[in-house]
């Protein structure tokens, strides 16, 4: 039985989860589930988010732990264990890099973001499925992972080793909701396109501009919109969607 079914709603956890789409999802979850936040470094950032969702009434919980270092991973997931049963895992966490052409990018830029935003991805949802699987005992679950248009785009300029690691994101979206539809996990991925939130801050104005006129829909999405994504793909309303990329760019 899937776990959304239970009558207990159980933990959501949300990596990178204390700004930008990782807070907004954290806050717009705590509406139905207990939120549990993992983070790098931003502890003030983190409390605000807690403090935020347990003034609207809601429960969450802030663990520190970087995605990139498996012990520390490792040693969040006890600590959610201690907590109760976790029902959905948000893969958000996920650093860029400098910004720079391929031919100018260094080994440890590249070393860094691959670490965190795919090594780190893979390990969360590998001890997600150890605990929501039913062919481990669990009650099943959901694994959200985010993307980026950038997958599809290639960032050319800028950002290609991070955009490489979004089209890994994709592919392990791919083949982990293959491996365990049959164990209760539905697994897909958002693609946010271009997002009001601190990432925009290290672009110039010019380059924004040009990068909004390039979007069908005229204007940079917020983060509360890819929330709402994040929250549908979770929900039993989504019960038969598995495997699936979703693009929420605006019509870029």
């Amino acid at each position: 039985m899937n776990q959304q079914a239970t009558s207990e709603p159980g933990l959501f956890v949300v990596t990178g989860g204390s700004r930008g789409i990782g807070a907004a999802v954290a806050c717009l979850a705590a509406r139905h589930y207990h939120v549990v936040i993992l983070y790098r470094s931003g502890t003030a950032e983190a409390q605000r988010v807690v403090e935020r969702i347990q003034g609207e009434g809601g429960r969450a919980t802030a663990i520190q732990a970087d995605v990139g270092d498996e012990a520390a991973v490792l040693d969040a997931y006890r600590q959610i264990d201690e907590l109760g049963s976790m029902q959905v895992l948000v893969n958000n966490a996920g650093i860029t890099g400098a910004a720079g052409k391929v031919d100018a990018v260094s080994f440890d830029t590249v070393s860094d973001v691959f670490r965190v935003n795919v090594v780190g991805a893979f390990v969360a949802a590998r001890e997600a499925v150890r605990r929501m699987s039913t062919a481990h005992g669990g009650r099943g679950g959901v694994i959200i992972n985010i993307s980026s248009g950038a997958a599809q785009l290639g960032s050319p300029n800028n950002w290609v080793h991070y955009a490489a690691t979004k089209g890994a994101i994709d592919t392990m979206t791919i083949g982990l909701a293959k491996e365990v539809a049959s164990e209760g996990i539905r697994v897909n991925a958002v693609r946010p396109g271009l997002i009001a939130t601190d990432i925009q801050n290290n672009r110039s104005a010019e380059q924004l501009s040009r990068m909004v006129a390039a979007i069908p829909m005229g204007r940079m999405g917020e983060a509360e919109e890819i929330a709402e994504t994040v929250l549908w793909l979770a929900s039993p309303a989504a019960s038969y969607v598995t495997g699936a990329i979703l693009d929420a760019r605006g019509g870029l």
